[in-house]
């Protein structure tokens, strides 16, 4: 029996990590990457990677069970309890796991892991790598590995890939290739993708594989500031929205509220607070007692909104400013520099002096804690499908992620995806995709058709619809500058039901300008991401319309109350009958999907 084949689509924590597993075990393993291996979010992480260390290395009094209430409080009452028991008692292990892949933490005086602390942890359970950059040093770790399991044959490494689509067996041709067992009616069964490179090749690949582990990263390219990368354009939830997948959770996107207000809103860790800087406004006022009794160190959505707040409140057009100056008087001249090496140098090379003088700062889109819903296991709605980080849903961050807490559900879930794929694999038998404890929950949950009935009319949804008359023609001309805008004034740290409506019909006119009929011409990267984009956009923002309450990172201003809590059978709560009700009927209806690529095995007559 020849090995089995992974496709791992994305390079970041969680596609490296699954990828150096999966081969580990014998599988065949292909990775495909759309940029060069080290182009994702993770290799721009800076905070951290939190993990209750076992063997007294853990901080004094620190306990998984304390990381766990501090996943759940960031979450505000919308994550998955056991998918974050799984996350909190695993991390352990796989921390262990990526020292043997080669990367290494940074370490105290005494030769134990350095532990720092960050904003909503209860304790110092933060690990660095290189200062702040950890993610960096995270990614080279595992990118050197997989390049020398690439070397030995045990991995094929495919750069500059994008892939267009997943490969979707259906129906009759998927009865005949499995004899007298029972299969689901949809199969992901591999990729069409395109190798762009300066020669380029003709047309699109189509791989072929026993499943694909969707690791494609965030969406912060929805906004016009963010955090993230050029390539974070949610390509992964836009493949699997239009093969049938399930999403989940789309309102919640994280605004870090630290970004640099200049250049490409660079990060400024939320470790550089937790060892001591202060927000101040142009007053100099330290004004975030204000707004939360943890001041400084309140949960990043409560941080990013009341900087906005207090910018609303009669202080337009002023900034807010990062103080870290003191942390220098008080740990001694060359502090910052030792301890945060990367802020420091890019700090210096945009003319700022941190040392003595406040940052300007912004929130900025950070980390989306939606996406394609799977179980604990990383599994999907669809057969041979799997997803992992923060392209996935798993119910681990609730309404707002803890901080340091999703280069960890890269690697828990990453490799329980691997796991359970092998397990499915050994059974010889299909999956009929995962209805988990997640995908059983009374979140908003959506597949293309579901999407399509509940606001859209289908034509609206798949073809574009009419350009609706409300808004004015100059508004729907589209570009990535523009649908920036747009989701960042209407979408982004306050919202309302105006401002949505609004963003609804400026989307949907602009996915009738970009529908095109079908061509011969591979479309460049740029349109393919264009069209990623414009389609989460609009799942965003029906998502945050659907949701009348304000929880965690969605905040509606025309809702300011919490969600209703009552008693459900699901271990998520739903935030009123009507609400859940709602939710069941989205769940209920059948997963359908856009225009999935079909193929049929080379044996088969048609």
């Amino acid at each position: 029996m020849s090995a089995r084949h992974l496709v791992v689509v994305g390079s970041g924590v969680a596609g490296l990590y699954a990828t150096l597993l999966a081969a580990q075990a014998g599988v065949q393993v292909t990775l495909l990457t759309k940029g060069a291996l080290a182009q994702s979010n993770t290799h721009q992480a800076q905070g951290g990677i939190c993990a209750v260390l076992p063997d007294g290395a853990a901080a004094p009094g620190d306990t998984v069970e304390a990381h766990i209430a501090d996943t759940l409080k960031a979450g505000a009452g919308e994550c998955d309890p056991e998918a974050v028991r799984i996350l909190c008692t695993e991390a352990a292990g796989d921390i262990a796991a990526i020292e043997h892949f080669g990367v290494r933490f940074d370490r105290d005086a005494s030769g134990r892991r350095a532990l720092g602390l960050e904003g909503a942890h209860s304790a110092a359970r933060i690990l660095h790598a290189g200062g702040d950059a950890t993610g960096a040093a995270i990614a080279n770790g595992l990118i050197k590995a997989v390049r020398a399991a690439a070397a030995r044959g045990a991995v094929t490494l495919v750069e500059h890939a994008f892939v267009h689509d997943l490969l979707v067996l259906e129906g009759a041709a998927l009865e005949r290739s499995v004899l007298e067992r029972s299969v689901p009616e949809r199969s992901v069964k591999g990729v069409r993708y395109h190798r762009e490179l300066p020669q380029g090749e003709p047309g699109m690949i189509d791989l072929r594989s026993d499943a694909v582990l969707l690791a494609t990263g965030g969406a912060g390219q929805l906004f016009a500031a963010t955090t993230n990368p050029a390539v974070a354009t949610a390509d992964g939830v836009a493949l699997a929205w239009r093969a049938g997948a399930v999403v989940a959770d789309l309102e919640y996107f994280q605004f870090h509220p630290t970004a640099l207000a200049v250049g490409e809103n660079f990060l400024i860790s939320e470790a550089v607070r937790g060892a001591g800087a202060v927000l101040r406004d142009a007053a100099g006022e330290a004004f975030m007692l204000r707004y939360h009794p943890d001041g400084d160190l309140a949960p990043r959505d409560v941080v990013s909104r009341s900087i906005a707040a207090h910018l609303r409140n009669g202080r337009d057009g002023q900034s807010v400013y990062l103080d870290a100056t003191g942390i220098e008087q008080a740990q001694g001249a060359g502090y910052l520099s030792r301890r945060f090496p990367t802020i420091a140098a890019k700090t210096q090379a945009l003319g700022f002096d941190w040392t003595r003088e406040r940052l300007p700062i912004t929130p900025a889109a950070h980390y989306w804690m939606g996406g394609i819903a799977t179980n604990q296991d990383g599994e999907t709605s669809l057969h041979g499908l799997y997803a992992a980080g923060e392209a996935a849903c798993t119910g681990v961050h609730g309404a707002n992620r803890l901080a340091s807490n999703s280069l960890l559900e890269g690697l828990v879930f990453g490799r329980r995806a691997v796991d359970a794929f092998l397990r499915e694999m050994a059974a010889g038998t299909g999956n009929v995709g995962a209805q988990s404890s997640h995908a059983q929950s009374s979140h908003v949950q959506y597949s293309h058709a579901q999407y399509s009935h509940a606001q859209y009319s289908h034509a609206q949804m798949q073809l574009g619809g009419a350009t609706p008359l409300s808004v004015h023609a100059d508004a729907l001309t589209f570009s990535k500058d523009a649908l920036q805008a747009l989701m960042s004034a209407h979408a982004g740290v306050f919202r309302d039901a105006q401002g949505l409506r609004h963003a609804a019909e400026v989307l949907a006119g602009w996915r009738s300008q970009r529908e095109m009929p079908a061509r011969t011409a591979v479309p460049s990267r740029e349109e393919a991401e264009a069209l990623n984009l414009l389609t989460v956009a609009q799942l965003l923002v029906h998502a945050a319309l659907s949701r009348e309450n304000s929880v965690g990172a969605h905040f509606r201003a025309d809702f300011t109350d919490p969600p209703i809590r009552i008693r459900t059978a699901s271990s998520r709560t739903a935030s009123s009958s009507r609400a859940a009700a709602r939710d069941f009927q989205h769940r209920a209806a059948t997963v359908s999907h856009m225009n999935p690529v079909k193929f049929q095995r080379e044996s088969e007559t048609v």
